[in-house]
């Protein structure tokens, strides 16, 4: 699994990217590349949700939307915060969400 892949991470130069910053967005586009994880992120541009919210705005099962979300928090994608018995999660890289306004044009 990935483990927090931020863009940050790469360098902020104005030079040609590096092979480690070539990586990391390779990495952010596999893990983008499942359209399950996109249903995802679409329905939390609206705003921080529950599980159970998550599950009925994008028709998967529970057990995928789990996997899924494990994967996109662990590529620095969504993080998540506890309320009370619940789990919100939420896009904490809108970098993600500019790039596939960009891709959809």
């Amino acid at each position: 699994m990935l483990n927090n892949i931020y863009f940050n991470e790469m360098s902020n130069s104005n030079s040609e990217l590096t092979d480690n910053d070539l990586n990391l967005l390779a990495t952010k586009f596999k893990v983008l590349s499942e359209i399950s994880r996109l249903r995802i992120v679409r329905t939390l541009i609206e705003g921080e949700k529950c599980v159970t919210d998550i599950i009925i705005s994008t028709n998967l099962m529970q057990a995928n939307v789990s996997k899924q979300l494990k994967i996109l928090q662990g590529a620095g994608i969504l993080e998540c915060k506890a309320k009370g018995l619940q789990r919100f999660y939420y896009i904490s890289d809108f970098n993600i969400v500019e790039i596939c306004h960009i891709l959809c044009k």
